[in-house]
């Protein structure tokens, strides 16, 4: 019985523990290579990695309801969203038409290689990294409406 509670016990602070940002660089929209761990590194800003692709619906249905609310965000936290973009080289083409024709503002970056999604080890998308001062604070793996309620509260802990 000790065992299972020692057990219980390391899977209950492995589970909190902070883990670093990897370092990964990846292309953005226009481009430009960008270091996840030093261009987004402000101090005491929190980042929304939000991992996504064109062909899955639930990812974009989370982004369409982030963008709804992320501008009354902004007014209680200090955060920026940031939309890993996973497509390969085979649907990596309709990123920007989708993006443009959905009216997100975020940044985005092309993990075409899956590099990055690797580097978490993230088996499913959508997937969603919170990251504060370079350590990731939260993650939400899938997407259920109205769970950014949820994120909010969490958000405003940090």
């Amino acid at each position: 019985m000790k065992k299972i509670a020692l057990i219980f016990l390391f899977f209950c602070l492995s589970a909190n523990a902070q883990t670093p940002l990897p370092e990964v660089t990846l292309a953005n929209l226009e481009g430009k290579m960008m270091s996840v761990k030093k261009d987004f590194a402000e101090k005491d800003k929190i980042y929304i990695f939000s991992f996504w692709a064109t062909w899955c619906a639930p990812c974009i249905n989370e982004l369409d309801e982030l963008n709804e609310v992320i501008d009354d965000w902004k007014k209680e936290v200090n955060l920026e969203v940031i939309a890993v973009a996973t497509d390969d080289a085979r649907t990596q083409k309709r990123v920007k038409p989708l993006i443009n024709g959905k009216g997100w503002n975020y940044q985005v970056l092309l993990d075409s290689n899956q590099d990055f999604k690797r580097a978490l080890t993230i088996v499913n998308i959508p997937y969603t990294v919170v990251v504060k001062n370079g350590q990731i604070v939260h993650i939400q793996n899938g997407y259920v409406p109205g769970s950014e309620t949820e994120l909010l509260a969490k958000l405003k802990q940090l």
